[in-house]
């Protein structure tokens, strides 16, 4: 450990520890379940003070980088890849245009997940499906209960068998019924124009996409499906003054 000393660079001492202790894990080959030198052998080798050394590891504890265990002390862990992303998304207080990039960023995700849903669509996911859609609770303008919206998209994102496209829903969830609560006089106009038109397109529709084995047909009216969504955005990006969300 000879190789740890800190620079002299203009950025916070607990910055430049945390840094070196990475590359440290790097260098060292250390996986997940490897023991970490203690608290004192790294406060020697880089040069600091043991209260710097510990900002620098509850910082890596947060991230899911580091644990502590009874009789082994710290070890090295696999972090959750949206862990950090969990403790920071608060809807409450995110500006607008970045509320609506994120659930951007969640209509994008379920655009491009089309094809690996059904790559990977058996028969029990669309008896779950079906199971999920008849006791859903569905009011006019096409809006669902928030457990209703949820269990639906959750079960294509757990269709997919990816653990991180599963998470992200978690996530994303509270977003997006705070983005549509807030925007609410915003999106229910647009659901009244597309039931007008004879444009919306519910989850039995998409079920039935999905029972027929239409991947292009599903596809397309998931893109209407989000419409409501997707005119928001542009509205918040482009500064439309037609907005006036809910307090």
């Amino acid at each position: 450990m000879k190789n740890l000393k800190i620079s002299t660079r203009q950025v916070t001492l607990v910055d430049q520890v945390e840094e070196k202790l990475l590359d440290f894990f790097q260098n060292n080959d250390l996986h997940p379940g490897d023991s970490i030198p203690k608290e004192q052998e790294l406060a020697v080798a880089l040069g600091v003070a043991r209260s710097v050394l510990r900002e620098a590891l509850s910082r890596l504890r947060m991230l899911g980088l580091i644990e502590t265990r009874p009789r082994r002390g710290m070890i090295l862990c696999e972090p959750s890849i949206l862990g950090s992303m969990k403790k920071v998304i608060n809807p409450r207080i995110l500006g607008e245009e970045t509320l609506c990039n994120i659930l951007g960023f969640r209509v994008a995700l379920e655009m491009g997940i089309c094809g690996l849903i059904f790559q990977n669509l058996t028969q029990k996911h669309l008896d779950e499906l079906e199971d999920i859609v008849t006791r859903g609770v569905v009011f006019e303008n096409n809006e669902y209960t928030p457990v209703s919206e949820y269990e639906f998209h959750a079960k294509l994102y757990e269709i997919t068998g990816n653990k991180s496209i599963m998470e992200f829903q978690e996530i994303i969830h509270p977003v997006s019924n705070f983005v549509k609560n807030k925007f609410k006089d915003f999106i229910e106009p647009v659901n009244k124009e597309l039931a007008q038109q004879g444009r919306v397109v519910t989850h039995k529709d998409l079920l039935d996409y999905l029972k027929k084995r239409d991947r292009d047909g599903f596809r397309k009216a998931m893109e209407s499906h989000f419409i409501p969504y997707n005119r928001l955005f542009t509205s918040i990006i482009n500064g439309s003054q037609e907005i006036e969300p809910n307090s």
